[in-house]
């Protein structure tokens, strides 16, 4: 992952901004891990610890990520028994989840700033659904007006149909992967079960046969046999 979107606000607290459009996991970890980075690039060494600013992850997904019911989920570094304690406020971390948005009915734009965001970034935002987003909220408009001059940018283009083209391959490839590795699965499956049938023959016949002949027999290594006669004797 990268971080998409990287800002400051006037009161110096650094926002980190990501969106991910397919699950590659560990997201909790990945998201920590990028908070973690950002917090450290505060400080340099000798400089005194007030300088740490706080710092705020935003994770824009494109698929279910969490077990919570609603869209928006965030996290602070709160008491683990006086729940109303927080421990300090640096920690920040926000996660989005667009399936769960798309889902919820009586979407609110009117007193949600969320929400109005949210469905700006939908692909298939209606003409009158971003005209009055952009009503509500300036910023969307100004926003949108900077979509507009970069879709009309040859160089953005090709930066955005190569991204385009990079995600398709991607998950063709793990698609491709995944099949393999169940056929994979099956083959050693069938191989195992035959191996062992093949021992149940070898100790069935272990009071009527010597074991050169049971190898013979099953086709098992003479090795094997002998290791199936001494943990037979020893049961």
């Amino acid at each position: 992952g990268i971080i998409d979107v990287r800002a400051k606000t006037s009161k110096g607290e650094e926002i980190d901004i990501e969106v991910q459009l397919t699950d590659q996991g560990n997201m909790d970890k990945r998201t920590l891990f990028y908070w973690s980075k950002l917090y450290i690039d505060n400080i340099s060494p000798g400089d005194d610890y007030r300088k740490l600013s706080k710092v705020i992850t935003i994770n824009i997904v494109d698929f279910d990520f969490l077990e919570t019911q609603g869209y928006h989920s965030s996290f602070h570094l709160w008491e683990d028994i006086e729940k109303d304690f927080m421990l300090t406020d640096v920690v920040e971390i926000h996660f989005l989840e667009m399936t769960k948005f798309r889902r919820k009915k009586n979407k609110d734009f009117k007193e949600n700033a969320v929400e109005r965001w949210l469905a700006f970034l939908q692909k298939d935002i209606s003409e009158t659904t971003l005209k009055e987003l952009m009503r509500m909220e300036p910023a969307i408009e100004k926003a949108e007006k900077k979509l507009e001059y970069l879709s009309s940018d040859k160089e953005t283009l090709s930066i955005y149909w190569e991204r385009e083209r990079s995600l398709h391959e991607r998950a063709n490839m793990i698609n491709t992967a995944e099949e393999r590795g169940f056929s994979k699965g099956v083959e050693q499956g069938i191989e195992q079960g035959i191996e062992q049938g093949k021992k149940q023959v070898a100790i069935s016949l272990l009071d009527l046969l010597d074991d050169e002949t049971i190898a013979v027999k099953t086709g098992l290594d003479i090795e094997l046999v002998k290791k199936l006669r001494e943990d037979f004797i020893k049961e």
